[in-house]
């Protein structure tokens, strides 16, 4: 096994692949954080498992290897492997409904990729998938700040940490005049958002607030909280005092229609931070979130999975 942890697939040198790994346990493992995976091991955001899958979508049958993480998967590489052994082990499995045409290998497919690829310095047989890699639509060119014709006065909006009850939250909606699909669907705050210059940045002059044009990856609170001491520390966009936002902050930002890229935020802004965490803490118990793909307020746990964040700073 230890040369094909060697092997480089792309840009990727593969570890050590989990054979027990199969399709089905995928989504209890990566998408929900439940069925083995609670007990097995802890996977954070950015760790990555392989594994060999079965592939019976198309009229060609195919062996792949998969590259999966905490809302990730990506197939790294087809392996060219004798279709009537493919075809046997998908017939012992039993039937599937249409929309399930991922297969788990069996025992017979595995002794022959330790036979053929694992333990076999001839990898041909191995043809990478090359990931495209696709550039996010970050909308028009806004007006620098040196260019901005913004002449009203600054909102000054709440920045410290709360506790908002389930009982409030409409109020919050309703005091600022936010667009929130559940509790405020006529409301509408203006921004008047800014380029910095730095290609990193935003500043909406509506409120002094300079934001994250992208953010931090999802995770449960705590690692957020050290993410953010991280990035501070590295002096991220010249500045060291960045903080995750408070629920009005980050409501600010929502706009009352989806975007081309399905969040209801302002292009300028990445779809790769689709919820966030902010400043704000549930009574009795939870965190809130601000869900721009939803256009919401809402509350969970703040531990698995957690949510992204999208930091902010007061100019």
């Amino acid at each position: 096994m230890g040369l094909f942890q060697k092997l480089k697939i792309g840009d990727t040198v593969t570890p050590a692949i989990d054979w027990e790994m199969t399709p089905e346990m995928t989504f209890g493992t990566f998408e929900s954080w439940g069925g083995r995976e609670q007990t097995r091991s802890r996977i954070s955001g950015n760790e990555r498992v392989y594994y060999f899958f079965i592939d019976n979508w198309e009229d060609e049958i195919k062996l792949c290897l998969m590259e999966r993480g905490v809302k990730h998967a990506r197939v790294l590489a087809e392996i060219k492997a004798p279709e009537q052994m493919l075809r046997d082990c998908v017939a012992k499995q039993g039937t599937s409904s249409l929309f399930e045409k991922s297969y788990a290998i069996n025992e017979s497919v595995k002794e022959w990729l330790v036979a053929n690829v694992v333990e076999c310095k001839d990898t041909s047989c191995v043809i990478p998938i090359l990931e495209e890699q696709l550039i996010e639509d970050m909308g028009p060119a806004l007006p620098s700040l040196a260019d901005s014709d913004f002449q009203g006065e600054v909102l000054v909006l709440p920045a410290e940490h709360g506790i908002i009850n389930d009982d409030e939250i409409a109020a919050v909606m309703k005091k600022w005049n936010f667009f929130d699909t559940e509790h405020n669907p006529g409301g509408r705050f203006e921004n008047h958002l800014a380029d910095t210059g730095d290609g990193s940045t935003v500043v909406d002059q509506r409120t002094g607030i300079m934001w994250q044009r992208t953010g931090l990856d999802i995770t449960a609170i705590r690692t957020m909280q050290r993410n953010v001491e991280k990035l501070n520390k590295e002096n991220f966009a010249g500045h060291n005092d960045w903080r995750l936002p408070t629920m009005e902050e980050a409501m600010s930002l929502m706009e009352t229609e989806q975007n081309s890229k399905g969040t209801y935020l302002s292009l300028c802004f990445s779809k790769e931070q689709p919820f966030i965490f902010v400043a704000a803490q549930r009574k009795p118990g939870g965190y809130w979130f601000v869900d721009y793909k939803q256009g919401r307020a809402f509350w969970s746990s703040g531990t698995i999975p957690g949510g992204f964040g999208r930091l902010c700073r007061n100019v």
